[in-house]
């Protein structure tokens, strides 16, 4: 099955983890697919899958591909992140601090 940088190897892949807090694992999961058609609107979106743990359901990641840097940055500064990243204290282990960010670029 083909992925996004098979074709175009300098896509800025992202994968964006977090953790929800006890008793906030549906509420998280609600907020994070609120997040989804929104950025596949986006300017520079390839694509944005969100996922949950087999074994963890209060545990997701997001796999994006973005086509640059300021294509991504520019969605950070998207409203609907923004909204969302003021409340990541009342969702997320470790509030702010528990959601990991990389960035990656495919080499092989």
């Amino acid at each position: 099955m083909a992925t996004p940088t098979d074709d175009d190897r300098t896509l800025l892949t992202v994968i964006a983890h977090m953790k929800a807090l006890p008793g906030k694992e549906q509420e998280l999961r609600s907020e994070l697919e609120k997040l989804v058609e929104p950025t596949l609107a986006e300017d520079g979106c390839v694509n944005y899958d969100l996922h949950v743990a087999v074994d963890d359901p209060g545990t997701f990641f997001f796999y994006e591909n973005w086509t640059s840097p300021g294509h991504l940055e520019a969605h950070l500064a998207n409203s609907h992140l923004v909204e969302f990243a003021g409340k990541l204290d009342e969702y997320l282990q470790g509030g702010a601090d528990g959601l990991v960010i990389t960035q990656l670029q495919r080499i092989r």
